[in-house]
């Protein structure tokens, strides 16, 4: 079994992991970390558990540590970072630097030359940085990043029609409340109410889904030369982010072509990894969030109302932003990294 801790493991998404990683066929969860305040105390105690299945009984009585290197079993094999990303920024780096390696949900680096932005089925060959940042960085680690949850909601279904040529993509997003944190949107400002706008989020979609679906180039990831807006909003819904999206292309394309590209996604042999990984509509009014974020144990992406119109094509596309969107990306990421040897 390999050895796995969870960095912050006391917030939301911390705690996502340590519920997708109960069980866990590969990985053993023996480290928790989370701030100065909550270390040395068991996470029972240090936790405001909130999910809705019960704390491991086997993670319950871990004694939490605290964040930092010299806190943490040098046996340790791989990290699950759910830091916030000023903390992110400062600790990941120490981290690897002493031997690590880190699987990060923290938006911090993520668009940073030599650091891998990986959704293992779209592009898993962006490991291979990783001998570029230990030969530029002189670590013994790694840091490997997932996608922004919005960002990440899209860019397997852009994946599937980079065959026909991807010139502009616009996406409008309507996010769940989960995406902002347990107390990130209170209920006087989302109740009867939709915010159109969420800090940041918007560039972050713009920026990572073109170095994600970008190439490989040694030493290097050159950006998918295409346009790609977006305008991100906030909507009274618990888990699911529920995007529009439109696309041009070069070439000529139906929504049956759109279709069966959705269909043809690549999938991938690996614990956490959903069959089909995008998951097509026929019905104009799906997805929706409240039927279709858990699809794949809430790992895949519902497509659906998929139509022409004057400039190309839109449809709509569904994830669960803290599972495929957050903790479930950054697990399937770990997997990836054990599977090909990067441990």
């Amino acid at each position: 079994m390999t050895s796995v801790g969870v960095l912050g493991a006391t917030g939301a998404v911390g705690q996502r992991f340590i519920q997708l990683l109960d069980g866990h066929p590969d990985f053993d969860l023996s480290v928790l970390t989370a701030s100065p305040a909550s270390a040395g105390e068991r996470y029972r105690d240090a936790a405001k558990w909130r999910l809705d299945t019960p704390i491991p009984d086997d993670v319950a009585d871990i004694t939490v540590r605290d964040t930092d290197p010299d806190a943490i079993p040098d046996d340790t094999d791989l990290l699950f970072s759910a830091l916030p990303s000023d903390v992110g920024e400062r600790v990941e780096p120490a981290l690897c630097e002493a031997g690590f390696v880190v699987s990060s949900n923290s938006s911090n680096a993520r668009v940073a030359d030599d650091v891998p932005l990986v959704i293992p089925e779209v592009n898993a060959d962006h490991l291979e940085l990783i001998d570029v940042q230990r030969e530029e960085r002189g670590w013994d680690g790694a840091l490997v990043k997932n996608p922004n949850c919005s960002t990440i909601t899209m860019v397997p279904t852009l994946t599937a029609l980079t065959q026909f040529g991807l010139e502009r993509v616009h996406v409008s997003t309507l996010q769940a409340v989960s995406g902002a944190g347990y107390s990130g949107v209170t209920s006087m400002e989302i109740l009867d109410n939709v915010v159109p706008h969420i800090g940041g989020e918007e560039a972050k979609m713009e920026t990572e889904s073109r170095k994600l679906l970008g190439e490989f180039t040694g030493d290097g990831v050159s950006w998918l030369d295409a346009t790609v807006s977006a305008s991100c909003n906030r909507v009274p819904t618990l888990d699911g982010h529920l995007e529009n999206v439109f696309v041009e292309t070069s070439e000529d394309v139906t929504p049956e072509d759109v279709a069966g590209a959705f269909e043809d996604a690549p999938t991938l042999d690996l614990p956490s990894a959903p069959d089909p990984l995008v998951e097509v509509f026929e019905e104009p009014d799906r997805p929706q969030p409240r039927l279709d974020r858990m699809l794949g144990d809430g790992m895949a992406v519902a497509a659906g109302g998929i139509q022409e119109t004057d400039t190309g094509i839109q449809y709509n596309c569904l994830a669960h932003n803290t599972i495929r969107g957050a903790a479930g990306a950054s697990l399937l990421n770990g997997e990836l990294l054990a599977r090909d040897g990067w441990l």
